[in-house]
Formats: structure tokens, C-alpha cells, sequence
């Protein structure tokens, strides 16, 4: 910036005296937006990578205002990486589904050390003795995420998905402050010349960086405060805390919530160096927020310790943690030790065993689910668990609260099922007050009055009005719209309490009455409103399989569903099936037979099918489905394993079921054939060889459901 004493400055307002003293303005603020973007990119990784602030708070407001003023009035160096995208935006927006390049698979995992000691004598065999190195990191308990840069800049970040594809949520991460949106390194090595940077590891002009996004446990509970003040629902921990918002449809919402990254694995053609932790320790260099906790190592005993060292010391980490990763540091020997079906053989995770506390026991309260499953929930005294106060845990049911001979007042043991879940694991009743009250499970639904039922065989107790009960229709709703059923993506729970609230909704078929004034009676909604009412238009398409399972008949999943509909082929012939004719379809008992009979006597049911009819919900299988199905693999339990040509796995997965063919995941004498592809695990190989099972391949397969 220019000397403000400077008479002669071109931003002084007082010497625009003629057109070219205007454009030398213009080019100076121009100049000023790229100096401020740098100095602001270069402060937030002060703050929230190296936690080293140079200015204050107030300072970095001002030079943001003054960015943003200036943005504002020069429209032409609009930038989607600047540091006011970080604010977010309040516009709905649609996910996008990508594929990854590379796939995004999960790691065996232990909380044995013995199996740590195991692996590390596989990895061993398995580079022939040559020796090796391991780095050992910490194990982050939060959402997978893949970002990739291009020269330099954010370009995309997606969610794990199901590994091979997942959610683009680049607009949501950008507001994440410690994820570098541009990396002034890859400047400063153009600028250089790449023939100057032989000593410090050259940045690729494409790569892939993946990590973690978390919700640190001072804002999970800030953020939990806030809800149970203002009467809403609790999270449960901070991974779901982050996998909720970062899944928000708002990215203005996300930023308010101030999520936090490590990143802890570099992917590319061309990467700085052979060792995975000197790749890292470049990522680092480069701006990017990696552990200062990775270490490397060369023995077992050396491994032990550092697994030892974190299992007390990770209590003191801003963010939740809940094992150790260990990966064999060379790429080179990674890619000799390869992979099996589900992970890679140089790679595992060690877990931590759950921390155990004890506390007192309140009072016991219920929550009422979707299928109208009533849950006993403790309230206790609060106490510190695994990095967060904990105030509630699940009892489960009648019977687990008996097992223990819970009384109130009791001081009880609780521990976190994989660090997540709060549950009693034990009562101290030497302790125990005289006049103590034993717990006596509730007769009526606490949120209807209606008196509860609990049917043989079921540990649960139910409420049976599911026509009546408040959480049981809202929660209808939400298993309807869910993707996996109708796929409404653009609804969410909230909106459902919402419309719910505002009596635009009572059940399922009155999602398809919504109008967009209904939603938009203010004017000020109107794209989102759109949204939303194209969306529930659009589930029209959806195939009739998913209709049965987005019915949500108590114990009909999505299995059965699918079975369901192939067997009987269009609502009316499954609603008036019997108990008998449901019984014929392979894995419906009596149980699910009962269940869906009720549903389709019921009045209000019929009606809700009778609306959704004549809506235009699909009520058969398509003229497709009916034409290409088969009984070419009737009665074939089939596994499938390997990596496809022709197919996807899901593809394959769906053939064999539209030609009479079960999918089980695991090898057993039962087992008909494994249809294979390339990489099948060595372990399923030799369980097939030993007990015989066919090896089918994929044209072998092609031909056997063509006839």
C-alpha cells in the first residue's frame, strides 16, 4: 500500500480530476483485492493451522470489510476461492454425486495389540523381511473427506460415500477455515522456478489430499447447550455433529459451526517423495493442517509405546479421537503388500478400549422412535466421558433395565460404546440408598397417553397408535423421503417438524399436496420452494420396490421390500395377500407376514396407498422389470467379491436379484457359487477352495442370465 501521507496517492478520492486518474483508481483496487486475499489466506493459517495469530481479531474484521467493500464494487474479480466465500452461503443447493479416483476404502480394524503385533509380522512375510518403516498416526473420529487442488487452488471436495463415490460438498468445506483454499507455495514455486525447489519436495499441479472433518468438543458443546435451551434435540457426538452439518443444504449454516480438518494422506501421479510421512510433512509446508503427532518408526516395541502414549494423552486434543492408524511408510512396499477385497493389507487401525466413569442416576425418561419403539433413556448427574459431559444414555429396554435392578438414585458405570454412544454398563450397589424406588418401565406412550404394547419375541415396547402419535408420523415422514426410499433429498427433518408444526402435513400422501405458495407465503423462498415441490413431484419415478420399504410397514426393511415387490409385483396382489401367501416369500416369517397384513387393514393405511395412487407414486414393478426378470438364479445364495469390468458391484448385486438370486456376504457351505472379479481376497479364496464353492467369473455369469 501507499505511504497514506503521500499527496500525490492515487486512492485519494481529491485527485480524480480526469479519466485516467480513474483508471489508475481502478487498477489500484484491483492491485488492493489480490494483496488483501493473500495477507487474509495467510492469516487464517496463522489462526487455525498454527495456531500463531499476528493480528487480532478485530484487525483481520476490518481487513475483511474492506475486501468485501471493495469485491462489491468490482464484480469483474469475482473469485470463489476468496476468503469472503467463507461465509457461506442461506441458498439451498443439491449435492452431486462423484466418483472418486481413487477409492476411498476403509481399514481392518483391532483393540488387540496382540493383532497389532500380528500384522506387523504379516507386513514382514509379506515384504519377504526386508525392513520397513511404520508411521504411526492418530486415529480422528470425524467425516472422510477428498479435496482436490488443481495449481494450487480448492477445486473440488468430496464426502467417502460409500468409497467408490460420495457428496460434493465443495461449497460447504470452503467455509471450513483450517482447508486452504489457495496455497501461495504453489505461487511461490512458479514464481521460482521448479529447477530451484530441488531440496524442498515440489508441489504437483494436480493432486489429491484426504482427511478428516470435525466438530472440536468446545463448539459440540456450545452447540448443544444452545439446542437443549431452545427445546431441540441433542447430537449425539461430534462426528454426527459434523457429518450433519457438513451434509447441511446451507453453507452459511455450516460455517456458523465451526468445523475443524486434518488432513493425514496425499494421492497424486507425481508426489514429492517415496515415504508417506515426508509426503505429509511437504503437505504441511505446503499450508495444510496435518498432526504434529505422526511419527515414524521401525519395531514393534516402538509402535506399542506410541499406542500406549496416546490412549491417556489424546484426552488433552481440541477434537475427538478414538485409535491409532499405522501404515507402512514406502509406497513401494505398499504397493507390493496390495489389498485385500475391503482394505489394504499395509494399513491398520488400532481402537481404544471405552473410558469408564461413574455417575448418578436421576430419573429415567422415554423417547418414542418411528416405528413407535419406546426407549428408556438415563438422566444422570453430568460427568466428564471421552472429551464431553455427559448427561443421558440409552437403556435399551424393560429387560436391560432389570438386569441391572435399576433403582433411582442408583451411582451407576458408564462407558461409550466406541466412544460414541453413552451407555450403564454396571451399578455400584453398595451404594444404594435404603428407600430407593426400583425403575418400573412406563405402561403408557409419554407422548400420546396411549397404553403400550410389547409383542412376543420383541424386546421392545411399542406404542401402537402409529396414526396418532406425533414422532411416529414425523418420523414416517422422514424414513419416507430418505434416499435409500423416495429420495426427497431437498426435505430434511427440520422442514418436516416444520410443515408438521404449521399442519401442512399429517402423514406421507400429504407431501404431494404441498403447493409452492404454501411454502413460499412470504415471497421470500421462492427457488427453494420450487426445489422442494419438483422434488416430491420427481418421486414419482421412484420403482416400486422402494415404494413398499418407503411405506415404513414395522419390520419390513429394505430387503424384504425388494422381495416383496418382486414376488407379488404391484400393491393390490401384496394387500391382500395372507398371512400364508406372504409366508411363501423366502426370508418374510411370521413376524413380518403379521406386520404387513395389519398395515393393510388398517383404514388409514388404505387411504395413505389410495392417495399415493392416485398421486402417481409407482404401485408396480415397471414393464422392464417384468419383462428381464428371471428364474434363471432361483434358489443361488451368491457372494461377489473382486473388482468388475462389465458392471459395479450394486449393478451386479440388482441382476442377481431381478433373476431370483439371493446376495449373502459371506462365504458358508450354503454358498451356490462366488461371482468374481480381480483383487478377490485371498481369504475368501482359500474358504471357497476349501469347501468347494464354484468360482464364476464375470462372462460366465453374463451367460448364465442370458439363458
Amino acid at each position: 500500500m501507499s505511504d497514506p501521507s503521500d499527496s500525490s496517492d492515487p486512492s485519494d478520492p481529491s485527485d480524480l480530476s480526469d479519466s485516467s486518474d480513474l483508471k489508475n483508481k481502478i487498477m489500484t483496487e484491483q492491485e488492493r483485492i489480490i494483496q488483501l486475499r493473500r495477507e487474509l489466506h495467510e492469516h487464517n493459517h496463522r489462526y487455525y493451522v498454527l495456531n500463531q495469530p499476528t493480528i487480532s481479531d478485530q484487525d483481520f474484521d476490518f481487513l475483511m470489510h474492506e475486501l468485501q467493500d471493495l469485491e462489491a464494487r468490482h464484480p469483474e474479480m469475482d473469485d470463489s476461492n476468496s476468503p469472503t466465500q467463507r461465509v457461506g452461503s442461506d441458498l439451498n443447493q443439491e449435492f452431486q454425486q462423484v466418483e472418486h479416483r481413487y477409492p476411498m476404502l476403509s481399514l481392518a480394524n483391532t483393540y488387540s495389540e496382540s493383532d497389532v503385533a500380528e500384522w506387523f509380522a504379516s507386513v514382514s512375510r509379506g515384504l519377504g523381511g526386508e525392513p520397513f518403516e511404520v508411521c504411526c498416526e492418530l486415529k480422528y473420529d470425524g467425516l472422510s473427506i477428498s479435496l482436490t487442488y488443481e495449481e494450487g487452488r480448492l477445486v473440488r471436495a468430496v464426502t467417502r460415500g460409500d468409497g467408490v463415490r460420495g457428496d460434493d460438498v465443495t461449497a460447504n468445506v470452503k467455509t471450513i477455515r483450517s482447508i486452504p483454499l489457495v496455497l501461495p507455495a504453489w505461487e511461490e514455486q512458479q514464481r521460482a522456478g521448479l529447477d530451484l525447489f530441488a531440496e524442498t519436495p515440489t508441489m504437483p499441479r494436480t493432486f489429491e489430499i484426504r482427511g478428516e472433518v470435525l466438530m472440536p468438543w468446545k463448539v459440540f458443546e456450545r452447540l448443544n447447550n444452545e439446542r437443549e435451551e431452545a427445546g431441540e434435540p441433542l447430537f449425539a457426538n461430534p462426528r454426527n455433529a459434523a457429518s450433519g452439518t457438513l451434509k447441511s443444504q446451507k453453507s452459511d449454516l455450516v460455517a456458523s459451526r465451526q468445523l475443524d480438518a486434518y488432513l493425514y494422506y496425499l494421492l497424486g501421479e507425481t508426489l514429492p517423495a517415496e515415504g508417506h510421512f515426508e509426503n505429509m510433512d511437504a503437505a504441511r509446508r505446503w499450508g495444510f493442517k496435518v498432526s504434529e503427532g505422526m511419527r515414524k518408526v521401525k519395531t514393534i516395541d516402538e509402535v506399542l509405546a506410541f499406542i500406549n502414549y496416546w490412549e491417556t494423552e489424546r484426552r488433552n486434543l481440541p477434537v475427538a479421537t478414538d485409535g491409532i492408524v499405522l501404515k507402512v511408510n514406502s509406497l513401494r512396499q505398499q504397493r507390493a503388500l496390495g489389498f485385500t477385497a475391503k482394505s489394504p493389507r499395509w494399513a491398520i487401525a488400532y481402537k481404544y478400549k471405552a473410558e469408564r466413569v461413574m455417575t448418578r442416576l436421576l430419573e429415567v425418561t422415554y423417547q418414542v422412535g418411528r416405528t413407535g419403539a419406546v426407549t428408556p433413556v438415563a438422566n444422570m448427574e453430568p460427568v466428564r466421558l471421552a472429551g464431553t459431559t455427559v448427561k443421558r444414555a440409552t437403556l435399551n429396554n424393560e429387560d436391560f433395565i432389570r438386569s441391572f435392578d435399576l433403582h433411582l438414585g442408583d451411582y451407576v458405570y458408564v462407558e461409550k460404546g466406541g466412544e460414541i454412544i453413552p451407555k450403564i454398563v454396571g451399578v455400584d450397589t453398595s451404594r444404594r440408598e435404603e428407600n430407593a424406588l426400583p425403575v418400573r418401565f412406563a405402561a403408557v406412550c409419554p407422548e400420546c397417553g396411549t397404553p403400550l404394547v410389547r409383542y412376543e419375541g420383541e424386546a421392545a415396547h411399542y406404542c401402537p397408535n402409529d396414526a396418532g402419535c406425533p414422532p411416529q408420523i414425523k418420523g414416517r415422514i422422514e424414513h419416507f423421503i430418505a434416499r435409500k426410499a423416495m429420495n426427497i433429498d431437498s426435505l430434511g427433518p427440520e422442514t418436516v417438524d416444520d410443515y408438521y408444526q404449521r399442519g401442512l402435513i399429517h402423514n406421507i400422501a400429504d407431501l404431494y399436496c404441498i403447493r409452492v405458495e404454501d411454502i413460499n407465503a412470504d415471497g421470500s423462498r421462492q427457488r427453494s420452494a420450487e426445489k422442494i415441490v419438483g422434488g416430491i413431484a420427481a418421486s414419482c419415478q421412484v420403482p416400486f420396490e422402494r415404494v413398499v420399504f418407503a411405506l415404513g410397514i414395522r419390520f419390513v426393511g429394505e430387503t424384504s421390500a425388494k422381495l416383496l415387490a418382486r414376488h407379488f409385483k404391484n400393491i393390490d396382489a401384496l394387500a391382500s395377500a395372507t398371512a400364508d401367501d406372504l409366508m411363501q416369500v423366502e426370508g418374510v416369517g411370521e413376524v413380518i407376514a403379521a406386520s404387513v397384513v395389519g398395515y393393510f387393514r388398517n383404514p388409514v393405511n388404505q387411504e395413505i396407498v389410495a392417495r399415493l395412487r392416485e398421486y402417481g407414486v409407482q404401485m408396480s414393478l415397471s414393464d422392464e422389470q417384468m419383462q428381464t426378470a428371471s428364474d434363471a438364479l432361483a434358489g443361488k445364495s451368491i457372494v461377489i467379491s473382486g473388482v468388475f469390468v462389465h458392471h459395479s458391484r450394486d449393478e451386479y448385486k440388482a441382476l442377481i436379484e431381478q433373476h431370483g438370486g439371493k446376495n449373502v456376504g459371506s462365504i458358508s457351505g450354503k454358498t451356490s457359487f462366488i461371482l468374481a472379479g480381480d483383487n478377490m481376497g485371498p481369504s475368501k479364496l482359500q474358504k471357497a477352495e476349501k469347501l468347494g464353492i464354484p468360482i464364476v467369473n464375470e462372462e460366465e455369469f453374463l451367460r448364465m442370465i442370458s439363458g
